[in-house]
């Protein structure tokens, strides 16, 4: 994984034009349900964020496309709980445990909003968060603004040690 990581930060530090898709591509990866589980995007963020630490590349448009792609993932996750609630509830974990749905019912009744902000920061929730909130019938305003409003700070947050100079991955990728 080190080196698929590496090769990301080094890729985007010398294709600087490609910075932008590549920080939306990896936050929606991120955010996407299933895929987060099989790309290491956090760990490129926050090296592609060191680059902006480096000034080469600008804050701005990597924030802006990292918190759309971040959005888009965790929309795209939640239309899919909300569309595919019968097949989903017969798929692992749910088949075997139907009490979980049951469960993320309560947390969204109970949490809502927080709930769903909260869960953004936390890698193995951050996708299925917005999946179960689908499912659980959260409503789609609510979920919306919980979304987008963590994906700004979750953005920035990556993205932001870097652009204020903070030792990041990068410092720590071999020369």
């Amino acid at each position: 994984m080190q080196q698929e990581i590496e090769v990301i930060v080094r890729f985007t530090q010398d294709h600087a034009e490609w910075a932008v898709p590549i920080v939306f591509m990896l936050a929606f990866a991120e955010s996407l349900v299933l895929i987060s589980l099989l790309v290491p995007a956090t760990i490129m963020l926050m090296g592609v964020g060191g680059l902006i630490g480096l000034s080469q590349l600008s804050f701005m448009p990597l924030w802006l496309a990292a918190t759309l792609g971040a959005v888009l993932g965790d929309w795209l996750s939640f239309w899919l709980g909300q569309h595919y609630h019968e097949p989903i509830s017969r798929m692992r974990p749910f088949a075997k445990r139907p009490d979980l749905l049951a469960r993320g019912h309560r947390f969204f009744v109970k949490w809502g909003v927080t709930g769903v902000f909260i869960g953004r920061f936390f890698g193995p929730l951050r996708a299925s968060v917005p999946l179960a909130a689908g499912a659980c019938g959260m409503s789609a305003t609510a979920f919306q603004w919980a979304n987008v409003t963590s994906a700004a700070l979750w953005a920035a947050s990556l993205l932001g040690p870097g652009a204020l100079g903070l030792p990041t991955i990068i410092n720590y990728l071999p020369k």
